[in-house]
């Protein structure tokens, strides 16, 4: 998929970061906020945007619009390259499609084993308790 086109679509807005980095955090807006309007969306198809929409349930806000951010470095550069790769990632990651479970058959040979292991533990359990007496 060629995320050139979709990438015009996503809005950046640089804030200030919070966390360490002394006198620069007060001075500099290094960290980077992506905003992206799934609902008015051109790039994907209706089915794309339902299937994204899903996937981004607890992400997205009341108006269709997700918000990642990245403050992770003291360089705006790097936060936006990191927060956009973060973005295409969460995209290809949503518009994969799942695939159909195929039931198996458990082998009878496992399910014999298995039935031999609960006898071995089970005689061995019940040679610990004393002889009954009649």
């Amino acid at each position: 998929m060629e995320f050139s086109e979709l990438l015009k679509e996503v809005n950046y807005r640089a804030v200030r970061s919070s966390g360490s980095g002394g006198q620069n955090v007060n001075k500099v807006a290094t960290k980077v906020e992506l905003y992206f309007n799934l609902k008015n969306t051109t790039f994907f198809t209706e089915e794309e945007k339902l299937r994204l929409q899903d996937y981004f349930n607890n992400r997205l806000t009341k108006d269709g619009i997700l918000i990642l951010s990245c403050g992770e470095t003291r360089s705006q550069l790097k936060n936006k390259t990191i927060v956009t790769k973060r973005f295409t990632e969460l995209i290809t990651e949503g518009l994969k499609e799942e695939k159909d479970r195929l039931l198996t058959k458990i082998p009878k040979a496992v399910k014999r084993k298995r039935l031999q292991n609960k006898r071995k533990t089970s005689e061995k359990k019940a040679n610990r308790k004393p002889p009954k007496i009649d």
